[in-house]
């Protein structure tokens, strides 16, 4: 008789975040408004070098507007006309052109999980890719502060709507000091979406397709996991 013992580590599906650090942010909203036309974006800001991450590769969005505020269809949730990083701070929503921005977003590759529409729905959210599930950037333009703050088509342009729930995150190019660095976001007609929502920052990336987590381990030491043994007799 021989036995055999087949020792299997099995990991638990987690994204790179779980290792990281993350943070949500504070945000303080900008007098006047800006935007396409109509312009009626109000824009935030974040101060990021305060937060105890000295640097960041993602940032995710999550709407947590519960069906309250903002248009129907298509154009529920969060509706996001721009998101940017600078190390210049201004006060003013008609100062954001005067903003140098940092190139570190790749916002056609964002990685998007489209929330549910309020009725009547269409066939997807605006702003996004053919399947609804992916930023389609040349109508967004996320990097720009242009939206037009209007629901009739034609007409509206310039940012995407994240649906009742959505969650968006955008892993950067590379990894960015948050020393003197401000995250700005541009909010669609004004409507206090940005205050209902999450937005937290993180420094590791975002998984874009996590594998599934079936198990939940509990304890400290075994650091995410499962020790299975099969035996054979023969």
């Amino acid at each position: 008789m021989r036995k055999i013992f087949v020792l299997c580590a099995i990991f638990l599906g987690l994204s790179p975040n779980a290792w990281g650090t993350s943070a949500n942010l504070t945000f303080t909203k900008l007098t006047d408004v800006t935007g396409g036309s109509p312009a009626a974006t109000a824009v935030y800001r974040a101060s990021l070098d305060s937060l105890g991450l000295s640097s960041i590769q993602s940032i995710t969005i999550q709407d947590n507007s519960a069906g309250l505020g903002g248009a129907a269809g298509q154009f529920s949730g969060f509706d996001l006309d721009a998101i940017v990083l600078s190390k210049t701070s201004i006060a003013a929503a008609t100062s954001v052109g005067s903003l140098s921005d940092l190139a570190v977003f790749d916002y056609g590759n964002a990685i998007f999980a489209p929330g549910t529409q309020r009725l009547p729905t269409d066939p997807k959210l605006f702003g996004t890719g053919p399947s609804g599930n992916t930023v389609d950037n040349a109508v967004a333009t996320l990097g720009v502060f242009d939206g037009n703050s209007t629901t009739a088509i034609p007409g509206a342009s310039g940012f995407i709507s994240m649906g009742d729930g959505g969650k968006l995150s955008f892993n950067l190019s590379s990894l960015t000091s948050t020393s003197g660095l401000y995250l700005y976001i541009g909010e669609v007609g004004d409507n206090g979406e940005v205050a209902s929502g999450t937005i937290s920052i993180s420094d590791q990336p975002v998984n874009a397709t996590p594998e599934p987590s079936t198990l939940m381990l509990l304890g400290a030491g075994l650091a995410g996991l499962v020790f299975a043994r099969r035996k054979v007799i023969k």
